[in-house]
């Protein structure tokens, strides 16, 4: 029982540093605008050429993402491998980014840190 309560624990820890803060909610929300202009520009605009669009969401999800993909082309797989495994890449590595940003943005207001950038009297 009490292994349970560890494990949920350590899963709302997780979903609150992904999901519950400033700075992960910017990222992903930033990441959600640029993949519904991404979806927008593919679906219902036409190019004569090759559309970039997508390219900015490998910029938000970089550096994870290349991890991923590299790790894939290790494995065998052709040009980053199936296309199922390119989305799963670059949803998870953009929630590890959230998640990391979480965390940094937590260890930054850590109690007893102090704010001030000039501790008086030093």
């Amino acid at each position: 029982m009490n292994h349970q309560v560890t494990d949920n624990q350590r899963l709302r820890t997780a979903a609150r540093l992904t999901f519950g803060n400033t700075a992960s909610r910017i990222y992903l929300g930033l990441v959600l605008a640029v993949a519904v202009f991404v979806a927008v520009d593919t679906l219902f605009v036409s190019h004569e050429d090759a559309s970039f669009a997508g390219v900015w969401l490998f910029f938000l999800a970089a550096p994870t993402v290349f991890v991923f993909l590299l790790g894939s082309s290790m494995t065998g797989a052709d040009s980053g491998g199936p296309a199922w495994f390119t989305y799963l890449a670059l949803v998870v590595s953009v929630l590890v980014q959230a998640w990391a940003l979480g965390w940094f943005s937590r260890l930054l207001r850590r109690p007893g840190r102090s704010r001030s950038a000039h501790p008086q009297g030093a």
